[in-house]
């Protein structure tokens, strides 16, 4: 439905201008024409039924996502590292992602790393010119030392977002794997990526605020490229968060819960568990499961390559 062609950049009175009426997150919503003179209901059932284009759009792609989190797997399988690269929302909706692996899975932060155009200010604060460098992405992932086995998602609801674009160039050069996610067709960031995933999600309610569905279709598709990762990592067990990092209140009694729930034990023998692992919900699990000592069950998972 939404076919649009590529963005072209045209020379007006010298300079270079950026054709927005050719790229599918600045179209005008023809369903949101009136929305500044409806009722405040009227007003919140437009950006609801609007908001419900996401999961649609999603499902589209539910193959390509697949792909993609298969890619990344076996990277991470391999010592591999994932990065997500973007600019305003969508660098701000990598770093997320990626800050919540650590406490969700214990993984080491440096496994899944979000990088943002203007760096640490930008997640505060909007660094907008930030975007326009591609030179400026090639730095950052240099100090990174990216490798064969590390995988670089951009993010770009427009898909020509020139920082971008040069992050996952570089990342190419590197020999990693690239994969984009955008929301509008013939993306400029596409003959740089691998997998192109490309959430069709139409016009936003107030033309080209792409904070909107463009950055919900965004993080739905993070929770699955990372959620995906994590269980083909072995960090699941049924639908359990088994690596749980027990680092406040909130993460100590959901461990607890955890080893309560994967062993059928009660409340007493799972705080006994837990205490001896260290907090390890995995670890507590297979002691119970098996029987085993402390010493012996860290001995044990020290094989299995998590």
């Amino acid at each position: 439905m939404w076919n649009f062609k590529i963005v072209v950049l045209v020379r007006e009175r010298g300079r270079t201008v950026i054709e927005l009426n050719k790229i599918a997150t600045e179209q005008s919503n023809e369903r949101s024409k009136n929305i500044d003179k409806t009722s405040t209901l009227e007003m919140l059932t437009i950006i609801n039924e609007e908001d419900k284009e996401v999961p649609r759009a999603i499902a589209r792609i539910l193959p390509q996502i697949a792909v993609a989190v298969d890619c990344i797997a076996e990277r991470l399988k391999r010592g591999g590292r994932l990065f997500y690269i973007g600019a305003g929302t969508s660098g701000r909706l990598g770093i997320l992602d990626a800050a919540e692996c650590p406490p969700t899975y214990s993984t080491d932060p440096e496994m899944v790393q979000g990088i943002i155009a203007g760096g640490y200010a930008a997640i505060f604060k909007a660094q907008e010119g930030a975007e326009d460098s591609e030179e400026m992405a090639r730095t950052d992932l240099k100090a990174k030392k990216i490798q064969e086995t590390d995988v670089v998602v951009g993010l770009t609801a427009s898909g020509r977002t020139p920082y971008v674009i040069g992050g996952l160039k570089y990342a190419l050069e590197c020999g990693a794997a690239t994969i984009g996610i955008t929301c509008t067709n013939n993306a400029e960031t596409t003959p740089w990526t691998q997998i192109q995933l490309t959430a069709l999600v139409g016009p936003e309610v107030v033309t080209g605020s792409t904070r909107m569905k463009a950055g919900t279709a965004q993080k739905l598709i993070l929770n699955m490229l990372s959620t995906g990762t994590m269980i083909k990592l072995g960090k699941v067990y049924g639908n359990l968060m088994i690596d749980v990092k027990a680092s406040n209140k909130k993460l100590e009694e959901r461990a607890l819960r955890i080893v309560m729930k994967a062993t059928n034990c009660d409340r007493k023998v799972a705080k006994i568990a837990l205490e001896k692992s260290e907090g390890s919900a995995r670890a507590a699990v297979l002691m119970i499961l098996s029987d085993l000592n402390p010493e012996e069950a860290k001995k044990h998972l020290a094989m299995i390559k998590v």
